[in-house]
């Protein structure tokens, strides 16, 4: 408890996060003061950095995932609401009234606009109380250094991100059917539906600061979890089929295809000369295969021997794999897992666990 106060209060914040935060805020703030200098010019009058872009900063780089840290949200939401606040000035002289004005309007402009972003509240309140370099800029505020700044510092943010191997824009790839036909995909069939997390959103009744496929992501990732955690007794070395067959990555597609077809199998593991997993072949990679199977295996799924099984239900629900290969630490091949031995696995703690309800 004597920690308390430095537990991260954002789901998901970890200590490397919040470091590359850091340095991202100091590199992005002070180029974008830089930039902004050397395409504005210097002097004593001239706003090259508006106070705004600092809590623009905490949510590009902090909390890039969040719909408020967009890239339309932080140009749009900090440019709109300026300019709210410079017009709301022009007519409005009473310093309280123009500031309680301008806030609110900034807030209904962002909403229309779908670029709601806190720090534009304040980029409508330094539009009112800027003093002499904001009175000086008038109508020309919300662009040069308002909208200079937050492009700038946008821009930096998405190198930032990219460096960091780091997801910016946030966009949240839809779980797609490999078959091509409009059903969802298999895993999401027996689970909640969309209009689900509509129905719960609208019981609640609050808003929350996370895009809502973001929530839907999240939420079957704990129902998953929420699974393999019930399930943690069953792993992969439980289950799988130890007689595995395979084939060198310099043996013929019509080599592979024999294998496939003798064995009555859909997935063929490839091995390097020395018996390590490189990849994995089925019929639908063998069709467009000239010479050797090298050129046209994929990449194959591996778990560890003590990987809990019902962990591979996505890997072997996403309509594309039929097999997940148990590897060692070297690659060596110790099992292969089917979509075939997952259900009969499932169908077995299923009856055990009615079992043990009816004893």
């Amino acid at each position: 408890m004597a920690f308390r106060l430095f537990v991260p209060i954002l789901a998901g914040a970890t200590l490397r996060e919040r470091i590359l935060a850091c340095i991202g805020a100091t590199i992005g703030i002070a180029l974008t003061g830089v930039i902004s200098g050397l395409a504005m010019g210097g002097g004593p009058h001239v706003a090259l950095l508006v106070a705004p872009m600092g809590a623009s900063a905490v949510l590009l780089f902090a909390v890039p995932a969040s719909p408020l840290a967009q890239p339309w949200s932080i140009i749009g939401g900090n440019s709109i609401s300026a300019l709210v606040g410079v017009t709301v000035a022009h007519f409005i002289h009473d310093p309280v009234m123009a500031s309680g004005l301008a806030v609110a309007l900034a807030i209904a402009a962002m909403s229309f606009t779908r670029c709601l972003h806190p720090p534009g509240g304040a980029a409508a309140l330094t539009a009112v109380l800027g003093g002499p370099a904001v009175i000086s800029a008038g109508f020309l505020f919300p662009f040069v250094p308002v909208a200079l700044n937050s492009t700038i510092l946008v821009a930096l943010g998405y190198l930032f991100h990219k460096l960091a191997r780091r997801n910016y824009p946030h966009v949240v790839a839809p779980a797609a059917n490999s078959h091509g036909t409009a059903d969802p995909p298999a895993q999401q069939r027996a689970s909640f539906r969309p209009e689900d997390i509509d129905a719960a959103l609208t019981a609640l009744d609050e808003t929350f600061d996370i895009d809502r496929d973001d929530l839907e992501r999240l939420l079957r990732q704990v129902e998953l979890q929420a699974m393999v955690r019930s399930h943690r007794t069953l792993l992969c070395k439980d289950i799988m089929s130890r007689d595995v067959v395979s084939v060198p990555e310099q043996a013929t597609a019509d080599e592979a295809r024999r294998q496939l077809l003798d064995h009555n199998i859909r997935t063929l593991p490839v091995v390097d000369a020395e018996a390590r997993l490189v990849g994995a072949v089925g019929l639908r990679e063998l069709t467009k295969a000239v010479d050797t199977v090298k050129s046209v295996m994929a990449k194959a799924g591996t778990a560890s021997p003590e990987t809990p099984a019902m962990s591979l239900l996505p890997a072997l629900t996403d309509g594309r794999s039929h097999a997940v290969v148990i590897v060692d630490g070297e690659r060596r091949i110790l099992g292969l897992i089917t979509q075939t031995d997952l259900l009969a696995a499932a169908a077995r703690v299923q009856t055990a666990d009615k079992g043990l309800a009816a004893a």
